[in-house]
């Protein structure tokens, strides 16, 4: 994964670091880093056929703008088709899945940064809010730490380690 720590400028040719990925590499080829910044932004591939299941991200909106290849979102408004320059907004809330098409999908999503959780007293128990009890903030805005790099699957479970499909380790 390429990962650039100046968030001024022109960060990075996403063409580029598609074509220099591995031959196979899925999961996060960039993302954007910097403790200075307000967005967090991620160039995932999958692979071909892959299908991130059906999720949603209970606090903030997420722009996804496919870059390379084709597919499908399923959202609670339909099925709708995806390829290179399709731009969804996907609001907080919105439940949707991801299928690749048949020469996989390159799409990069970017979204307002999450504030990194301290230790402490949180506050209350909100399920509105999306917050667990103790202050621990809910469902982390990024996902791909539950992706599965080899089929692509989304663990349902915040502390999985292994894909329930493949069992492949998850990313850390």
């Amino acid at each position: 994964m390429t990962t650039l720590p100046d968030p001024t400028g022109v960060l990075a040719d996403l063409d580029a670091v598609i074509a220099n990925a591995p031959e196979g590499a899925t999961g996060a080829l960039w993302r954007l880093t910097g403790a200075a910044r307000g967005l967090d932004a991620n160039l995932v591939r999958l692979r071909p056929d892959a299908v991130i299941a059906e999720h949603a991200e209970p606090v903030l909106d997420v722009l996804l703008v496919v870059v390379d290849g084709a597919g499908r979102i399923d959202t609670e408004d339909g099925s709708h088709r995806l390829r290179p320059h399709s731009a969804v907004l996907l609001a907080r809330g919105a439940r949707r899945s991801l299928t690749a098409g048949p020469h996989g999908m390159t799409y990069l999503t970017v979204h307002t940064r999450r504030p990194g959780l301290g230790i402490g007293a949180g506050p209350a128990a909100s399920p509105a809010a999306g917050l667990r009890a103790g202050g621990g903030g809910g469902e982390s805005a990024c996902l791909l730490h539950r992706v599965c790099s080899d089929c692509g699957r989304l663990a349902t479970g915040s502390d999985a380690r292994y894909c329930s499909r493949c069992g492949a380790g998850l990313p850390d």
